[in-house]
């Protein structure tokens, strides 16, 4: 028997992965997904809490899922092996017990303020899937983190906060363009998109958790000064006599600062002055749920083939939503089947782009079948554009309607430069250095990434 996870994820209510682990990579991506709907529509049977109520302990598709509800979040861990429930179960209430030692509670806040440091304790309590000790005091000597502390009895105000911020991984590259000769510096706004549509095609709920980062080649580290849009509002969750106004106002639920932050400005003229440390580091770590426009459309419908009763096809159609002078690359559309699938074949829809939209867009698909999963792939979808995919579906069975609900929930992957579903951006950049001919490059980039973006079917 073995004692190795394959995942560990954190859920809120609506379904948001919050936290997320992959140690082994021996499940697959939606598995969390699959844990929401299945814990959400639970069937009832052997095991049940109740009514509409799933167990501890469940497994689909050789993937055994183990969980636990406190303080609003669900606490999930997956394994591919034959794993001890009782020792997984065990150690899901101790990583609960250790985020409510550094936090102070256990709930969908406490994680969302403190998820680098929550990353950092999984880092050190779990090895390869194994886990090791979960001693709050054996911890204290290798997490570096601080904790935002949040009081479970209140409902605190928003305030710019100082301390600790978490650099996003990122496409762009900060490594120096021309060897050592020049002088320059990165600003880069690093937005990640997360969000979940209904069957519809509705919103169900969304989110973007981003960075402002910063890395610095300048001689003589000389002091900087930013500024952020005016139209610029934080806290208007915390804050009720803060009202939704109309035009170009930017909304962010909350937003914390590096210690390096002279925020004596900001609050009257969104100025932000700096002497940039050593590295790459996150000038400010930002969080939004207002409503944006999503950057991408999916409609999928589900029919049985005219000829043949063991065939069905599939047409999925995508929408690119981004200003019509940008455009998504790296994306890629998951599409999973159910295992009674044997064999896919699809039609792409080779359209060239409208007048002015470039060269034509590089399509592509594959099927695995051992994995039942169909990916289509773009290399680049420019903004305004839509494309339709046509796949025929051999399956071992007769058709019937509840293959729809069977394919999906459809998980989209993309990358799109100089585009933030926020709107955030800098006025300025200024180096304060006197020095006449002091001219070095200033790099101000923005991208949005996918972190989790997906369609229930």
């Amino acid at each position: 028997m073995s004692s190795a996870i394959s995942q560990f994820f954190i859920l809120s209510t609506r379904g948001d992965v919050i936290v997320r682990r992959d140690f082994l990579g021996n499940v697959p991506r939606a598995s969390a997904e699959i844990f929401f709907r299945h814990c959400k529509f639970w069937k009832g049977g052997p095991g049940g809490l109740g009514e509409g109520e799933a167990p501890p302990v469940f497994a689909i598709d050789g993937v055994t899922y183990l969980h636990m509800k406190e303080g609003g979040v669900s606490l999930v861990a997956t394994a591919r092996d034959n794993v001890s429930a009782s020792l997984v179960l065990e150690f899901l209430r101790r990583i609960s017990v250790i985020i409510k030692d550094y936090c102070g509670v256990l709930s969908e806040d406490a994680v969302r303020k403190n998820f680098a440091l929550i990353y950092e304790l999984l880092d050190e309590v779990v090895d390869y899937g194994v886990p090791q000790s979960t001693s709050t005091e054996a911890l204290k000597t290798f997490v570096l983190n601080e904790p935002v502390v949040v009081n479970p009895g209140s409902r605190p105000l928003f305030s710019l906060n100082k301390g600790p911020t978490g650099v996003f991984k990122s496409v762009l590259d900060t490594s120096r363009t021309d060897g050592n000769k020049k002088d320059e510096i990165f600003v880069d706004v690093v937005e990640r998109m997360t969000a979940t549509f209904n069957a519809s095609g509705h919103v169900a709920s969304s989110q973007v958790d981003g960075a402002i980062q910063v890395k610095s080649y300048l001689t003589g580290n000389p002091p900087i000064k930013i500024r952020l849009n005016d139209e610029l509002i934080i806290g208007r969750r915390d804050n009720p006599e803060i009202k939704r106004e109309a035009g170009n106002s930017v909304f962010l639920d909350d937003a914390s600062f590096h210690e390096c932050a002279n925020l004596d400005a900001f609050d009257t003229e969104r100025i932000i002055t700096l002497v940039p440390p050593d590295g790459e580091f996150a000038l400010m770590n930002y969080r939004t749920t207002h409503g944006f426009t999503p950057p991408f459309r999916v409609y999928m419908t589900v029919e049985p083939d005219p000829i043949s009763i063991d065939k069905a096809s599939i047409t999925l159609k995508i929408w690119c939503e981004v200003q019509p002078n940008k455009a998504a690359s790296a994306l890629e559309v998951e599409i999973p089947t159910p295992k009674y699938v044997q064999r896919v074949h699809c039609d792409l829809d080779d359209r060239l782009p409208k007048p002015g939209g470039g060269t034509p867009m590089t399509q592509s698909w594959d099927y695995s079948e051992k994995g039942h999963l169909l990916k289509w792939k773009f290399k680049k979808i420019g903004g305004g554009q839509d494309f339709t995919l046509r796949a025929r579906l051999t399956l071992d069975r007769p058709y019937v309607p509840s293959l729809r609900s069977e394919i999906g929930p459809i998980n989209l992957r993309f990358t799109i430069p100089m585009h933030t579903p926020s709107r955030l951006a800098l006025k300025y950049l200024h180096i304060l250095k006197k020095e006449k001919d002091y001219n070095p490059c200033r790099w101000v980039r923005y991208v949005t990434t996918s972190n989790s973006y997906t369609f229930r079917t």
